[in-house]
């Protein structure tokens, strides 16, 4: 059997038998695959520390296609420090690792693979760099709405097409809202307008610099969550323990 060598991020890991563990990897080149990681919970194993969630690297495996592939070892490229000791970057990186893990079990096409893999490594190093985890995952969670197939319109105001006096945005409407379409919707700031738009077309890895005030970064927050609950079905076990750390 060949032994192949991918790029990917371990999502999760679950314990095997006495020894072993089974870990998820995101990759670039297959999606999401599951491992079987032999004797890594042994306290000799080389591939105790190379095999927990959170492992970026290049992966050598027996890849098999459909159904659980082993490991042999990893080179790795980042295990982000950072993140790791950090409670509230540790809960921002657990809930983007399963939000995409879920984005690609909803029969993402394959051509797709590389450019969500790309996002949630760009994601992950820019929380590990301290950039505020929440705008940097707001980010990523507007970058993966087309793959779910429920991109907001942020161009123009959802209901009748106006680009010259959008006031709002609204997950139940799907958008942004002009003054004329705009019932009893909250009214959010000219900031929260602008930035939406710009980090649904910023790319992730080239940020340099955030300097959102706590009022749009909150705003910004209410509206993804409020649309991903209303139009995605998507269910987050992680989103839980964030909120939790998050008071």
């Amino acid at each position: 059997m060949k032994i192949e060598k991918v790029e990917g991020i371990v999502i999760n890991e679950k314990d095997y038998g006495e020894t072993s563990k089974i870990i998820d990897i995101i990759t670039k080149e297959h999606g999401l695959i599951s491992v079987m990681a032999k004797g890594a919970r042994k306290m000799k194993s080389t591939l105790r520390g190379i095999s927990s969630k959170l492992t970026y690297g290049y992966f050598h495996i027996y890849y098999k296609e459909g159904k659980i592939s082993t490991l042999i070892e990893v080179d790795v490229i980042d295990s982000f420090k950072q993140i790791r000791s950090d409670l509230l970057r540790i809960g921002y990186a657990g809930f983007v690792c399963e939000l995409v893990g879920q984005v690609i079990r909803q029969q993402v096409a394959k051509k797709d693979f590389e450019e969500i893999y790309n996002l949630l490594s760009s994601t992950l190093i820019k929380i590990n760099e301290c950039f505020d985890p929440m705008t940097i995952t707001n980010i990523l969670e507007l970058k993966l709405l087309p793959f779910l197939g429920v991109n907001p319109i942020i161009d123009e105001c959802a209901v009748c097409g106006d680009v010259t006096s959008i006031i709002t945005i609204s997950a139940d409407k799907f958008g942004f809202l002009c003054k004329n379409c705009r019932t009893n919707e909250y009214i959010v700031s000219d900031k929260t307008i602008k930035f939406i738009r710009m980090f649904y077309y910023v790319d992730i890895s080239k940020i340099s610099k955030l300097d959102i005030g706590n009022k749009t970064k909150n705003e910004i927050n209410y509206f993804i969550d409020d649309f991903y609950d209303k139009n995605t079905g998507l269910y987050l076990r992680s989103k839980k323990f964030l909120k939790k750390i998050e008071c």
